[in-house]
């Protein structure tokens, strides 16, 4: 029994087919994968980070801009209270004294002062006002200040108190001062009177429990702050798109170039510039999609120079076997013409029609073993069960024998589960051969016996199907050479050209295709020495083997 060994070749093709089975397990098992979501998101992060940057700073701002009015606002009104406030005959504001204390006060110039009373009239407007400057002697500082009533909030305590209304374009102050008319103070987000973005506090100013007026403050520079945050933004953007040219030029020179490599070394070989992929080394031994691109492209090429040289030494084995009997017979058709005698007349026309018989064998052994070729490149796998086609198959040569011919014995494989992976016709094919040899070399009394058995190894299960026979065996030094194209090995009595020698030239080519193996060995007698028949063993990896 001869055992192949794998070659570097074949090594290598199944690294890589092991990576690229690999790769397809997940999505981030890929390397290009990896880095490409690396970098994306990277770029991604940065502008994320600054988009929520500017969030937070927005909120913050308005938040800020809200207490800040609050506080002013606060002082406001409690001067006002103090001063620009009456009880009799009912609690009222002082508009006169009112407009006075707004007139004096010192606002900035983005922020506007304006003073309603409940019933939403304006009494004052610090746009509106007059810039006079009224000059009068400060009033005497009072000896006590009283202190603030028990219960009553601070300034501080009070700002985390008020309500803060969301930006709504469509909100109005109208609205705002009713609502602090009832004694609600508010912020709210809105749009001014110049359509800009404005933030504004609304605060009653109460006297004896009693709503007077309505104070509101508003400012409107909440926009160019903004401005000034998104150009606070720039560099965050600036950011992204270095590291977006960064990741582009990555991907250039990761994908785009070695893929341009590729096709520009696949022109030349198609072109026939080159009889190899020439392509750089780095390109080949890369540990991603792309490497294993370049070794499928390079095995894809070397298996079509294996098989162009195939071809072209099938062409010759075909051309020296059908010279033999065209020779014989342009000999004998030129003889019988010089022969008069009929007796040699006869034999030189029995010989004629022997080589034709030859010649019409081989043709169709041929065109066989090239359909076969073909039907096991287009056709696809699936699961085949191997114990039920033998036994088909046998059952059939059973009920199609003759009395005389060697009978095909089947043997179940108990308790085997006997399915593999591959293509039923051209396996098929395979034991119609193994059989039609063995029934070829056996004697009438001997009987050809098929039957499986399992091997389970570190890299698999494996099915064996064995094929015996009770001839006189294989010489040990023809063992692996009957596995050649037109080698014939005919048993004593069998007539000269009946077999063309591709039956089991084509077995060995469909095994392998099916990533199995096929070799022959002779069956050992009682006694040393002495043969008892031929075996053929056809080893092919169970479903769902790693073999």
């Amino acid at each position: 029994m001869t055992i192949s060994t794998p070659s570097k070749r074949s090594t290598a093709s199944g690294t890589a087919t092991t990576r690229r089975e690999a790769s397809r397990r997940g999505l981030l098992s890929s390397r290009i994968t990896r880095l490409l979501f690396f970098w994306n998101l990277v770029g991604f992060a940065i502008l994320a980070a600054g988009a929520l940057l500017l969030a937070e700073m927005r909120a913050q701002l308005i938040r800020a801009k809200g207490e800040s009015l609050f506080t002013q606002g606060e002082l406001i009104a409690s001067a006002l209270a103090d001063t620009a406030t009456k009880g009799e005959p009912e609690p009222s504001i002082v508009e006169r004294n009112a407009r006075e204390v707004l007139r004096r006060l010192q606002v900035p110039t983005s922020t506007r002062v304006r003073l309603y009373l409940p019933g939403g009239e304006l009494v004052a407007d610090t746009d509106l006002l007059s810039d006079r400057v009224i000059q009068a002697p400060l009033p005497p500082l009072r000896p006590n200040i009283a202190p603030r009533p028990a219960g009553e909030k601070s300034v501080l305590e009070r700002i985390g108190e008020f309500t803060v209304l969301p930006w709504r374009p469509d909100y109005s102050l109208k609205e705002e001062v009713a609502r602090a008319a009832n004694g609600e103070t508010l912020s709210g987000q809105r749009r001014g009177d110049d359509d800009e973005r404005v933030v504004s506090v609304s605060i009653p100013i109460q006297h004896v429990q009693a709503v007077v007026a309505v104070l509101t403050l508003e400012s409107g520079d909440v926009e160019d702050i903004l401005q000034a945050e998104r150009r606070a933004m720039i560099p965050f953007i600036v950011g992204a798109a270095i590291v977006s040219l960064l990741s582009s030029a990555l991907l250039a020179l990761l994908i785009a170039r070695p893929l341009r490599t590729l096709s520009e070394a696949a022109d030349r070989l198609r072109l026939g510039r080159a009889t190899r992929l020439d392509a750089p080394e780095h390109v080949f031994t890369r540990k991603d999609e792309i490497g294993d691109l370049a070794q499928a492209i390079n095995q894809m090429t070397d298996a079509l120079l294996e098989r162009i040289d195939a071809n072209e030494r099938f062409a010759a084995d075909v051309s020296h076997e059908i010279k033999n009997p065209l020779t014989s017979i342009r000999s004998a058709v030129e003889t019988v013409q010089r022969v008069e005698d009929p007796e040699a007349r006869a034999r030189l026309l029995a010989i004629i029609a022997a080589d034709v018989g030859r010649v019409d064998r081989l043709i169709t052994d041929i065109s066989r073993a090239s359909r076969i070729e073909a039907e096991t490149a287009r056709g696809e796998p699936a699961p085949v069960d191997l114990g039920r086609m033998l036994s088909e198959i046998v059952e059939t040569y059973r009920q199609t024998r003759r009395p005389g011919e060697v009978d095909v014995v089947y043997r179940p494989a108990g308790g085997v589960q006997c399915i593999v992976i591959g293509q039923e016709g051209p396996l098929g094919q395979v034991f119609r051969n193994l059989i039609d040899n063995a029934r070829s070399f056996s004697p009438e009394e001997g009987d050809v016996t098929v039957y499986l058995t399992e091997e389970i190894r570190r890299d698999g299960r494996w099915l064996r199907a064995h094929v015996e026979d009770a001839g006189p065996g294989v010489p040990s030094e023809n063992l692996e050479t009957i596995f050649e194209r037109f080698y014939t090995q005919r048993p004593k009595g069998a007539a000269f050209g009946g077999n063309s020698g591709l039956g089991l030239s084509i077995v060995r080519q469909i095994i392998e295709q099916h990533k199995g193996r096929v070799w022959a060995e002779n069956i050992e007698a009682d006694a040393p020495g002495k043969v008892a028949g031929a075996r053929f063993v056809v080893e092919l990896p169970a479903a769902g083997s790693g073999g």
